[in-house]
């Protein structure tokens, strides 16, 4: 019998499922009243007693894109050993292979959604997000991320993962056919006269090409920063979508490339990827032998057509010499803007005391906080703007 004639279930079964279906989109996985209709109906047609045919079921019907596989697998397992009414599934045959990977990246954001009471409900579940007033928003944006509880970092998290950065456009020597552009199209334009016969009726014009400016981030990650890196690389992650053009390296006591892993689309695994591909998170700092080190193998392949630089670090050097300063200077002279991003100027007393911030402000164009999301809202706006005429000189900003 076709799937589309069979009545949905109720009872104890329907409300497992309405319940999953809840869950999975507190996770993340997009989930209409539709695919939960579809799924009641296609598990009449199956043996319910196998727990490898429910999986499969659930998964074809609820899952629609690869990165939610790993999401879903762990959700299906946290839900449904819980659910004792279902404990008969639990013996049966065993789930397919890639439901039984560690799906580490998502776990705390499963963790999450299924620790979130189940309402009848879903509206009552939006005005309590909806309650929250003007005064507390405030407060969040204020806030320093390394004061924040873990419901709190989650709340930043999602307000980071919905910002984006305009494309400031850059102006290069290329040139693309343009009706309002300024140069004349030689070739297009004697072309087209050939179709009447060598009169010049249409006259095509060139325009200059603008493409956004490659934005390289350099991340300090060693233990006074790590509160504060994790939540940049969700603004990177966010802003990646967009920008094609966006070169992301790690540092503490050696330099690691996490562009690529990066890339993932959904933010905790891409989080995961760079936390398994770094081997001194919440370390040591060497700053200047990480410097080295970007300078020498990658300032020439990302610092091209203007690129811009975050440079996202406490400043804390343990080995403040000459080659810091070197090393500082000639990553300056490379880029088109550097911009320095420090969580020790949320203090309002803050004084350039250390010897490696000494050595280091002299190179730098902008001098910006990154402690709360008032800090990165302030960072998008500089991002987005043109730079100063003269924007060699240092800029400072108030925490």
């Amino acid at each position: 019998m076709p799937i589309d004639h069979l009545n949905p279930p109720t009872g104890q079964m329907a409300d497992n499922v309405v319940g999953f279906a809840r869950a999975l989109r507190a996770a993340g996985i997009p989930v209409g009243p539709g695919a939960v209709i579809d799924a009641l109906n296609a598990l009449q047609v199956i043996e319910i007693g196998k727990r490898a045919d429910v999986f499969t079921t659930l998964e074809a019907i609820f899952v629609k894109r690869h990165e939610h596989a790993l999401i879903f697998a762990q959700a299906f397992d946290l839900f449904f050993r819980a659910a004792e009414e279902w404990k008969h599934m639990l013996d049966s045959v065993p789930l397919p292979d890639h439901a039984k990977k560690k799906p580490p990246p998502a776990s705390r954001r499963v963790q999450e959604a299924m620790s979130q009471p189940q309402t009848t409900e879903m509206p009552q579940a939006q005005e309590q997000e909806l309650r929250l007033s003007v005064s507390d928003k405030e407060i969040l944006q204020k806030k320093d991320f390394a004061q924040m509880s873990a419901a709190e970092i989650a709340q930043v998290t999602r307000a980071i993962a919905q910002m984006r950065l305009p494309q400031a456009e850059l102006r290069t020597r290329r040139y693309q056919p343009d009706a309002r552009g300024l140069r004349l199209d030689m070739r297009r334009t004697l072309r087209g006269s050939l179709r009447t016969g060598g009169d010049i009726i249409d006259i095509h014009r060139l325009g200059r090409i603008d493409k956004p400016a490659p934005i390289v981030a350099l991340l300090d990650i060693s233990g006074s920063m790590s509160e504060y890196t994790r939540l940049f690389l969700h603004f990177l992650h966010a802003i990646t979508d967009a920008r094609k053009r966006v070169s992301v390296f790690l540092f503490g006591t050696r330099l690691t490339n996490v562009t690529r892993s990066l890339r993932a689309r959904d933010p905790d695994e891409a989080l995961a990827r760079c936390s398994s591909v770094v081997e001194d998170w919440a370390g040591g700092t060497r700053i200047g032998t990480s410097l080295h080190a970007f300078n020498k193998l990658w300032g020439r392949r990302v610092l091209g057509q203007g690129a811009i630089v975050l440079l996202i670090s406490d400043g804390l050097e343990r080995e403040a010499d000459a080659r810091l300063a070197f090393e500082m200077d000639r990553l300056h002279r490379s880029c088109r803007r550097l911009i320095w991003l420090n969580p020790l100027l949320r203090f309002g007393g803050f004084e350039a005391k250390a010897q490696g911030i000494k050595m280091m402000l002299p190179h730098v164009d902008e001098f910006r906080p990154v402690h709360n999301l008032s800090s990165i809202e302030g960072l998008i706006a500089a991002l987005s703007s043109a730079p100063p005429p003269h924007h060699r000189s240092l800029i400072r900003t108030a925490a």
